[in-house]
């Protein structure tokens, strides 16, 4: 199954354009959708989980026509979006059974071995006798993923889904994620670029509303391959750096900062050339230079 994105634009009542024709072809699999916040990508997760209509443009879920056949989409869709509210007092297990009715799985034993096996699959199983008010950020997370896999969905969205965690919940979520991608359409919006380098293997670049870049990550990072030079300078030689160079990204270490640029050419001045990497992919197109990138790393 494949998800079908064509020309999807959308104005709010205050004037900002969220989306600005977007068109993606996204296959079976891990599909990440990276952008800053604002870019557009939660705009985008709400059309596409049934919550908002576009201004105009269609989408098609395999055969299914989701702008007009929402009933169908929300019978294999799961959406684990940024924020989501639990019953702090509720214990998981008990909450996770009776979204599971919600789902249709009205049955008593077959409701109890999903439960069970989904509980398993998120590493909540020994603590499904513990109140969701207790659960850490990672948890309940872990949790918002076992809402969403019910029903085996066709089409997963995941929206933000590691921010805010620390950095072992983080591993652990992305290792969970990895799974989810075999049999279905896992979208997974996110403005980490770490997160979509280890798990995605394609991916769409969008800022104010609009797709930059639509590529293979390895491709994408093999498209700048000795167009990337680095250089550690003093604070207060930056805004040379900035004058004279196409700066694209900036990082503090042991109070000097470490500055990418992008050149085709040997830039000089002390720059040596280092292997690229997705976020220099993503601060490359962000910066403009989205058009230099080698013909083959486009889709």
């Amino acid at each position: 199954m494949t998800l079908k994105i064509t020309n999807i634009s959308k104005t709010y009542s205050n004037g900002v354009q969220a989306l600005k024709n977007v068109s993606l072809d996204i296959p079976n699999g891990m599909y990440g959708l990276l952008g800053p916040n604002g870019a557009g990508k939660s705009t985008l997760m709400r059309i596409l989980a049934t919550l908002q209509d576009p201004d105009n443009g269609s989408i098609q879920l395999g055969d299914i026509d989701v702008l007009n056949e929402k009933d169908k989409v929300r019978e294999t869709l799961g959406y684990l979006p940024q924020e989501f509210g639990v019953y702090p007092k509720a214990k998981a297990e008990d909450l996770l059974d009776y979204f599971a009715i919600l789902k249709g799985i009205t049955e008593r034993r077959a409701r109890k071995e999903v439960v069970e096996a989904l509980l398993r699959q998120t590493n909540l199983w020994d603590v499904r006798k513990q109140k969701l008010g207790g659960f850490s950020g990672g948890m309940k997370q872990r949790f918002g993923v076992a809402v969403a896999l019910l029903g085996n969905p066709k089409l997963m969205i995941v929206d933000e889904p590691t921010a805010g965690l620390d950095p072992a919940e983080r591993v652990r979520f992305l290792n969970l994620l990895s799974e989810l991608g075999e049999n279905s359409v896992v979208l997974l919006s996110t403005h980490i670029v770490e997160d979509v380098s280890e798990l995605c293997t394609r991916m769409a670049i969008i800022n104010r509303g609009e797709i930059l870049l639509e590529a293979e990550p390895l491709k994408a990072v093999e498209g700048l391959q000795g167009r990337i030079w680095r250089k550690i300078v003093d604070k207060s030689m930056l805004s040379l750096v900035e004058y004279e160079h196409n700066v694209i990204s900036t990082k503090l270490l042991s109070g000097r900062t470490v500055v990418h640029i992008y050149s085709e050419e040997d830039p000089g001045n002390g720059f040596e050339t280092v292997a690229p990497d997705l976020e220099d992919v993503y601060f490359t197109t962000m910066s403009g230079h989205v058009g230099n990138l080698k013909p083959e790393t486009a889709l």
